[in-house]
């Protein structure tokens, strides 16, 4: 089984990065771009055998070990 956790910041915490992003974006002629908030993604297999509820595990995972709570969230996608 093979889940995709996206991390990325919380609407509410300023994204450095997504703006610098935009930024480079625009100069480069793509004015129409309003906003960019850039994240990340992590592809996790899992054998099913291994005894656990696969997504209820995959979930443990990224709210403790893969995303800081206080400043990320977290979507779970199974693949």
């Amino acid at each position: 089984m093979r889940f995709r956790v996206h991390v990325s910041l919380k609407p509410s915490v300023l994204d450095p990065q997504g703006q610098t992003i935009c930024s480079s974006l625009r100069s480069h002629g793509h004015g129409s771009i309003a906003a960019v908030r850039q994240g990340k993604f992590f592809d996790i297999d899992v054998d099913p055998a291994g005894g656990a509820d696969p997504k209820a595990e995959v979930e443990q995972i990224a709210r403790e070990v893969l995303t800081n709570p206080v400043i990320e969230e977290f979507r779970l996608e199974q693949l």
